[in-house]
């Protein structure tokens, strides 16, 4: 934190002001936001941090987001198109609306 203070000395300073600080041991921190999105948190680095009544966790690690909107895949677009004959926009949608691409062909034939 602070560059050239021996971090004994700096966990005892902190532990006379009331700050407690403990390691989380973690493989993975995953945090499912509003939007229905995930942060996943890889390799994560956890610290709980305690002071004056309240508990705060700072993460760091390898980040990523992931998308709870199914992947709509082009070959799926094209064998639906290829078996029903309609457009790849209607091919699209329906497939879309299913998420399942036996259930969007029979749908559509």
């Amino acid at each position: 934190m602070f560059p050239g203070l021996n971090p004994k000395k700096m966990q005892a300073v902190m532990k006379q002001m009331g700050i407690a600080q403990e390691e989380i041991p973690a493989s993975k921190v995953i945090i499912e936001k509003t939007d229905g999105n995930k942060l996943i948190i890889e390799n994560p680095s956890v610290t709980k941090i305690q002071m004056q009544g309240q508990e705060t966790l700072q993460i760091a690690g390898d980040i990523k987001e992931e998308s709870e909107e199914p992947q709509i895949s082009e070959d799926d677009i094209k064998t639906i198109v290829d078996k029903t004959g309609v457009t790849e926009e209607k091919a699209r949608e329906t497939l879309e609306k299913t998420n399942d691409l036996a259930e969007a062909i029979l749908e559509l034939s």
